[in-house]
């Protein structure tokens, strides 16, 4: 054998030791490639839906369940602390008269308090009686009997005593009647019923203007030292009279001699 034929004698185990070598690393690449298909396509389906699932109902919101709240009880200007201290103590003054009610057209308009007028309110209207007095008012003929304050004046017809807020009327049974006997009994009274106080004389109502200014000239000119004023209201025209320091004295004086030839005269506590 020659040297060329030995060299590539010895040469030949090692290409196919090569060649093995190579076959088994693209082997072993073909199989790691499948391994990882395999999982691949396996992580897939994992996830996939499912042929012909129902959906899930969609979501709803759920709404608070509540039961709505009562009507609120009509507005009053007593509380309760009003109502226990009439149980527990004794009138300071009591009088009887003809009670009557009123409401539209003075209802939401200012009344002599300074405040808007609501007919819901138990409230009462008194010529006399301070402003703000704590009164309860029994229907003497029916017994039906109310708590309120005095919050306006009025009411200006001769023969009557009271004009009660129309809330006030239907808790003592004058609504339907219109006008009934009742007895007031005052209970508290921010200033003193008899003595002091700040007093006018108002005198109307006329049905026209003119009349009204026509009696604001001629008091003015026999009453110097008086106040006079004319103004309109929901049941005509108006002229008020305050004599100097507005005392009641002098208010009372005035009531008696003054003589309209239209509308009437009454003597009206300011306070």
């Amino acid at each position: 054998m020659s040297a060329r034929q030995y060299a590539v004698a010895e040469m030949l185990p090692q290409r196919e030791t090569r060649r093995r070598s190579a076959l088994l690393g693209a082997a072993s690449l073909m199989i790691t490639g499948l391994m990882m298909a395999g999982l691949a396509g396996c992580h897939h389906h994992q996830y996939a839906p499912i042929a012909n699932a129902p959906a899930p109902p969609p979501i709803q919101s759920r709404q608070p369940s509540y039961r709505p709240a009562p009507a609120p009880p009509p507005p009053s200007v007593v509380t309760a602390d009003d109502e226990q201290y009439v149980a527990s103590h004794k009138p300071i003054y009591s009088e009887e008269g003809v009670a009557s009610w009123y409401g539209p057209p003075y209802h939401n308009r200012v009344g002599a308090n300074g405040k808007v007028f609501d007919q819901n309110v138990m409230t009462a209207a008194h010529r006399t009686l301070p402003m703000g007095s704590l009164i309860t008012v029994t229907n003497e003929k029916t017994g039906q009997s109310a708590t309120m304050r005095v919050t306006d004046r009025g009411p200006f017809v001769q023969g009557r005593t009271l004009d009660l807020s129309m809330a006030s009327a239907k808790a003592t049974g004058v609504y339907r009647a219109g006008l009934a006997t009742v007895r007031v009994d005052v209970y508290e009274a921010p200033r003193s019923i008899d003595v002091g106080g700040r007093w006018c004389v108002q005198i109307g109502a006329f049905e026209h203007e003119g009349k009204a200014v026509k009696l604001h000239e001629q008091l003015e000119r026999e009453y110097n030292t008086a106040q006079v004023i004319d103004f309109s209201g929901p049941t005509g025209y108006w002229v008020r009279i305050r004599p100097a320091g507005d005392n009641r004295e002098s208010a009372e004086m005035l009531a008696k001699r003054i003589r309209p030839v239209e509308g009437d005269a009454y003597l009206v506590r300011l306070d």
